[in-house]
């Protein structure tokens, strides 16, 4: 059975797991690395769950968490973004992403949102498949750097 739950702040160590099984699984994927936050304190890990405005849940399939998704309003007013996705190898191709991407949209309408907004690094086929197939659509371009690594990213956006 596959569920989808939100997560508070007391959830941070089902957040913890997922996103370092994900920043060591696809490293070419995020903008942090593994090293960033493997031995983060459990202070930082609630911070990111407790920001301002982000919203965050994982997809468990039998009770075990195999996806995960968060987003937050964007800087710019009625822009809801995408900021950290992941469905763990075992999960892929069983709708774990779509789910997802359906609660991301159903929390940025709930929030006021007129748009979806991501960045998806180039080359991560399988996310920016999952993203068409959603009505995203790329609407531009930027690199980011990090440890002396350059990402470039397909800006993606979807109109509510």
């Amino acid at each position: 059975m596959m569920e989808l739950q939100e997560l508070t702040s007391d959830d941070w160590k089902v957040w913890r797991d997922l996103r370092l099984a994900a920043l060591a699984e696809a490293p070419y994927a995020f903008g942090s690395t593994l090293a960033d936050w493997v031995d983060a304190p459990e202070e930082r890990w609630r911070a990111r769950l407790e920001a301002p405005g982000v919203q965050a849940a994982v997809v468990l399939i039998d009770g075990t968490p195999i996806g995960m998704g968060g987003g937050a309003p964007a800087e710019a007013e009625g822009v809801f973004e995408l900021v950290s996705m992941w469905v763990a190898p075992a999960g892929r191709g069983k709708g774990v992403g779509d789910l997802l991407m359906a609660w991301l949209e159903r929390i940025a309408r709930a929030q006021g949102a007129h748009t979806l907004e991501l960045a998806v690094a180039e080359g991560n086929d399988k996310a920016i498949g999952l993203y068409e197939r959603s009505g995203y659509v790329v609407t531009g371009a930027e690199e980011e750097g990090n440890d002396g690594r350059i990402l470039k990213l397909h800006i993606m956006h979807k109109s509510l």
